[in-house]
């Protein structure tokens, strides 16, 4: 219940700035729609193939919503005054969590309607990958949860922006990592976007069994260690910020 209380609380302060919002949701659409219209004759500008990079792209302004948020908390020492709660950094966490699920569920849905409106053919798969994208969205809570424990309101704005660049040129979402040469298709592998926008490709296209236990692997420990990192580092930043 304190958790849920506390995911309300954050939703209503994400829901007071709705123009970052409707940002955050039509951007994507956007992107999506104009590079339809361009008909690039390239396999990875085929609908099915460049609509996963597209939307690990928004998920890259959750990360911006999130960091902020924390960080925002931060500054007007709202932390400060609920450390005297029962409640744990776990749960913290949680609420941070919950209070962003609500606007991925509205990317993803609109996101995935428009796709189908420009010719992406409807199947079970479209709603597994929609599923999976909803676990592959928690990479970027957990990396703006850190942002915004670490940095200043201002500063955490700008660090985030630098994992909006990230997703664009390593992720494949504009071209295949191979064009660039063997070191940047070496980072892409082992940065996790990558390994995401590829996971909901193939569920997206029917060929989960063809995932790669590498690419698992990746956004597993990447989402696994980003997760720990920031209860910890939330954990100690209340600290810090209380004795303060």
């Amino acid at each position: 219940m304190r958790t849920l209380n506390f995911a309300k609380r954050n939703f209503k302060e994400i829901m007071r700035d709705p123009l970052s919002i409707i940002f955050a949701v039509l951007l994507p659409l956007f992107l999506l729609f104009i590079f339809q219209q361009f008909h690039i004759p390239n396999q990875s500008y085929e609908l099915q193939n460049f609509t996963p990079g597209i939307l690990v792209f928004g998920f890259s302004f959750i990360t911006l919503f999130t960091g902020m948020l924390v960080s925002k908390d931060r500054t007007t020492s709202l932390l400060i005054r609920l450390g005297i709660s029962p409640m744990r950094p776990v749960e913290y966490i949680l609420g941070y969590l919950l209070s962003v699920l609500p606007i991925i569920a509205i990317q993803n849905i609109l996101f995935f309607i428009l796709a189908v409106i420009l010719g992406l053919k409807f199947s079970i798969n479209l709603i597994f990958a929609m599923l999976a994208s909803v676990l592959i969205s928690l990479l970027f809570i957990a990396v703006g949860i850190i942002i915004g424990s670490l940095c200043s309101e201002k500063a955490s704005s700008g660090i985030s922006s630098i994992i909006v660049q990230l997703v664009c040129f390593t992720s494949g979402m504009y071209f295949p990592k191979e064009a660039l040469g063997k070191v940047f298709a070496t980072i892409c592998e082992w940065l996790p976007f990558e390994s995401c926008v590829t996971i909901i490709k193939e569920i997206l296209n029917d060929r989960s069994e063809t995932i790669s236990a590498r690419n698992i692997a990746v956004f597993s420990l990447y989402t696994t260690v980003f997760f720990v990192l920031a209860i910890v580092v939330f954990r100690q930043k209340m600290t810090s910020d209380n004795k303060a």
